[in-house]
């Protein structure tokens, strides 16, 4: 009987093995989704990462742009300031040239207006100090 076994065909079909070509293609297809699911995850984040690249430059380049405006709007207003100033000076100097040319025994008001020059000569170099430091 046992030679029966073997030629027949419906007793054969029944003790062998289910075909391993279906589990090897479910088991590559698998494979397949998680390889496509790793790919796709690494484009994203590196599409993601060169977005938030450009935003940081972008912002970056307005913080500049701005930082630049101030610093011009500072540097114009103490130029201003100290043409102001160089005025003063001059003026202070005529006056200090007349006053010691028409001197007389007071020599008060010639003191004060040297003190005053003074004074205002120290707050030019000041000016011209900070103006250096913002160059």
């Amino acid at each position: 009987m046992e030679s029966n076994a073997e030629n027949n065909p419906r007793v054969r079909s029944r003790f062998q093995p289910p075909k391993p070509s279906s589990a090897k293609w479910f088991l590559i297809f698998w494979i397949l989704i998680i390889a496509l699911g790793a790919t796709v995850a690494y484009l994203y984040s590196n599409h993601m990462k060169q977005q938030m690249i450009t935003a940081i430059q972008a912002d970056t380049q307005r913080q500049i742009a701005a930082l630049h405006q101030d610093y011009d709007a500072r540097f114009q207003d103490m130029s201003k300031d100290m043409n102001a100033l160089q005025s003063k000076v001059e003026s202070f100097n005529e006056l200090l040239t007349f006053t010691k040319d028409n001197a007389s025994s007071k020599t008060d008001n010639s003191n004060k207006l040297y003190t005053q020059l003074n004074e205002v000569q120290k707050q030019l170099n000041t000016l011209q100090k900070k103006m250096e430091l913002l160059k």
